[in-house]
């Protein structure tokens, strides 16, 4: 294993074990996970390798292959919020997180492309929760793995970030889909089954890749909050359309779309559901495409590379397509069926070229395992 003769190299010693934790992608349910709502995402086939040793004292020593394999160094004792490179914040957040107080050295190499929207983040917190969990043995559920992980991207990064990507991270299954009720982490697998019908699931990375810690993101969290508290609601999900609507005077017009568009993707997200179960893929790929729009129009996360891309790919032939991920650049996916997927990403290839883009990245991946101990 690459990740193991890696460590070995660069430590002068064996790995205690090896563990790997996935990317996402989200099929439908985009900002909804910090406002209580339901989300669908699965795991890809990429994924996160953390290679671990515990030492017996109490240094830190972490390298990541994706930047240059310098090790970066601390102590368990100086462990604070946004201390760090900001690469190393990711790690050094779960062993914070989970209050270890022995040393450890730690080798990361990733699949995952980061900015792309597929969480690469959350794969690398959650390889390395899963590693330590397992060593120490701490007995963490998969649950509190994620609300674990959850905590170090809020805390210790400075990223305000939900429950979705941690969640599906650890708990994924191959062949499906996780239904996420991010209020009580009660979970339901939802059979996929895109290949039996000719079709599939085509991710475009745009490349136009985003940084979450920029504000953005952090700025949209507050209006939904802030929404919540004006109309007297635990969270967005305890609102109906009608509420908001007869409300919309008491808020900020911007508020009541990003209220909006929160209140009708947890709505997108149940249908969604219904039509997979039921293999209405029109259906579902019509809802694709709303989830995009309001994305767009209500919540102001796309870009012009994704909304590019959703749009060549809906006049190529795709059944719906949308951006995922917080937004900002990142990925976009496309149902579509098998015979157009050449025509499709050939076409998006050529008006990126005319529109001045970088080129973009495709590649496609059916719903995988979570979080696995390799050894």
């Amino acid at each position: 294993m690459k990740v193991r003769d890696s460590f070995s190299e660069l430590f002068g010693v064996a790995p205690d074990l090896v563990t790997a934790a996935p990317g996402r992608v989200n099929l439908i349910g985009e900002h909804v996970d910090y406002n209580d709502g339901f989300v669908l995402p699965f795991a890809i086939d990429a994924k996160t390798y953390c290679a671990l040793r515990i030492r017996d004292d109490s240094r830190i020593r972490i390298a990541s292959k994706q930047e240059g394999g310098k090790v970066f160094e601390s102590d368990v004792a100086q462990l604070k919020p946004l201390t760090g490179p900001n690469w190393s914040r990711y790690i050094l957040g779960v062993i914070w997180a989970l209050e270890v107080r022995s040393g450890v050295e730690i080798l990361i190499d990733s699949e995952v492309p980061s900015g792309a929207g597929l969480s690469s983040s959350a794969a690398l917190e959650c390889s390395v929760a899963l590693a330590l969990n397992e060593i120490l043995e701490l007995r963490k559920s998969l649950a509190e793995l994620a609300r674990i992980t959850q905590r170090a991207e809020n805390e210790y990064v400075g990223v305000p970030c939900g429950i979705m990507d941690q969640s599906i991270s650890l708990m994924g299954k191959s062949g499906h889909a996780l239904l996420l009720d991010c209020r009580d982490l009660s979970t339901r697998q939802i059979r996929v089954d895109f290949a039996n019908f000719g079709l599939r699931l085509l991710i475009v990375d745009t490349q136009a890749h985003h940084a979450l810690v920029d504000g953005g993101y952090a700025e949209r969290r507050s209006q939904c909050e802030a929404v919540a508290t004006a109309l007297g609601v635990r969270a967005l999900r305890d609102l109906t359309l009608g509420e908001l609507e007869v409300n919309r005077g008491k808020l900020p017009e911007v508020n009541f779309r990003r209220a909006r568009h929160v209140i009708t993707e947890i709505d997108r997200v149940s249908r969604a559901v219904k039509d997979l179960e039921g293999d209405r893929f029109e259906e579902f790929a019509d809802l694709l495409t709303s989830s995009h729009y309001s994305l767009r129009d209500d919540y102001n996360v796309s870009c012009s590379e994704l909304d590019l891309a959703v749009d060549v790919a809906l006049r190529s032939g795709a059944l719906g397509a949308r951006m995922v991920g917080g937004g900002f650049g990142g990925s976009a996916i496309a149902l579509i069926r098998d015979s157009d997927a050449g025509k499709v990403a050939s076409n998006i290839e050529r008006a990126f070229m005319d529109a001045g883009f970088v080129t973009p990245r495709f590649f496609d991946s059916l719903p995988s395992d979570g979080a696995q101990v390799l050894n």
